[in-house]
């Protein structure tokens, strides 16, 4: 059986209630949902779908080489965004973190995310032997 090691990092912001930034068991990381914050502040950086985008996704790829993942690892992607309106702008950043290896996903308008945030991103990834 494996072990669960929680995997938490500065280059990304602190979670904002009980959980952890991730979660690596074997050769699974399990990222919990990012929004768009600054780590430094722990604020909601400005702009819109694009640079909140942008952000939510530094703030994940922080995590996986924390945890020593990379995006290449990511197998599966779970995006919120509060409007379906913001997908084909979102998909131009989105694209650029994952120009060749595209994960699976799922994109699902939510009523809201927290701290106001247009966009949050929750992943799955797995060492390169598994996939």
């Amino acid at each position: 059986m494996h072990s669960k090691e929680i995997i938490n990092c500065d280059a990304a912001p602190a979670a904002i209630g009980p959980y952890s930034q991730a979660v690596r068991t074997g050769d699974w990381l399990f990222v919990s949902g990012q929004i768009p914050l600054d780590p430094d502040s722990g604020e909601l950086v400005g702009g819109g779908i694009l640079e909140q985008t942008a952000k939510a996704l530094d703030n994940v790829a922080a995590i996986l080489k924390a945890a020593d993942f990379a995006l290449e690892d990511v197998v599966k992607t779970t995006v919120y965004l509060i409007d379906l309106g913001d997908f084909a702008e979102f998909n131009q950043v989105y694209a650029r973190y994952f120009p060749k290896h595209q994960p699976a996903r799922a994109t699902v308008q939510v009523a809201g995310l927290p701290k106001g945030a247009r966009v949050e991103i929750e992943l799955i990834a797995a060492r390169h032997g598994l996939v």
